[in-house]
């Protein structure tokens, strides 16, 4: 089990779109084990595999810190066919990077996503045609409204694709509003990544959009050429690779809501 997850360079990457090419790498493993379920311990849920608790591939054992996502990943477990094939295991991989690199240092995985505050896909803007325009607008604004009106984090929009420095005030404003427990920032990051956006990732956690207006914002651009060249098979595979981190992701975020509601 230990080499389907294992990180070939050392440390567990947080971009998905990485974890998923690094984990597809080698053969897969044949399942070795009956039944997946979940166990109570005194500092959240395990999974187990067969009654052994499942670890992470530094050996440590992986611990849920509620039993809703414990029996999402032990489902992932339990939905694997005769080969185990961790690309459908978002949410152990999630699971593993909480463990393996974001639980000794949730600051710094922090200040990796507040470095996309700098440059959010939201602040910059088409010039043309009319109706991407709009469209940018009626996904783009409302999360860009909320920040402004909720953290008080006021930043600037731009036309095309050169750079403009965000107010400083606007930046510290949104990182106060981060998370500060691994995997509520773990999540995040992945939200983030795979957005491309801090701001939609932040107004998810924070209940101003849901997944689906998330996720529609996040594609605005792609969508509309899609609409105008049609579909390309490899760039809708690699959506919907990135689709199901962001599930997992948004998954992990709701569910740890629910628990301090």
């Amino acid at each position: 089990m230990r080499e389907l997850f294992e990180e070939v360079d050392g440390g567990w990457p947080l971009d998905p779109q990485e974890a998923v090419r690094r984990t597809t790498r080698g053969p897969q493993r044949k399942r070795f084990y009956a039944s997946a379920a979940v166990s109570e311990v005194p500092d959240g849920f395990t999974i187990t595999l067969d009654g052994k608790p499942l670890r992470t591939p530094s050996r440590h054992v992986l611990v849920a810190p509620n039993r809703r996502i414990a029996e999402a990943i032990a489902a992932e477990w339990d939905a694997q066919k005769e080969m185990i094939d961790p690309t459908t295991m978002p949410l152990t991989r999630l699971a593993n990077s909480v463990v393996e690199a974001v639980r000794d240092r949730v600051g710094a995985v922090a200040d990796d996503v507040a470095k996309y505050l700098h440059s959010d896909m939201l602040f910059y803007r088409a010039g043309h045609p009319e109706a991407l325009v709009a469209r940018e607008a009626a996904h783009w604004d409302p999360p860009l409204f909320w920040a402004a009106d909720t953290l008080g984090a006021h930043f600037i929009l731009t036309e095309g694709v050169v750079h403009v420095r965000q107010p400083d005030q606007a930046i510290a404003a949104a990182r106060v509003a981060l998370p500060d427990d691994p995997w509520s920032i773990a999540a995040l990051h992945v939200v983030t990544t795979v957005t491309g956006s801090a701001l939609l990732a932040l107004a998810l956690l924070h209940g101003a959009l849901d997944e689906d207006q998330v996720w529609a914002a996040a594609h605005v651009d792609e969508d509309w050429n899609i609409a105008q060249w049609g579909v390309d098979e490899e760039v809708a595979a690699r959506r919907m690779a990135r689709f199901l981190d962001f599930r997992a992701a948004a998954g992990v975020l709701k569910a740890l809501d629910s628990q301090g509601s």
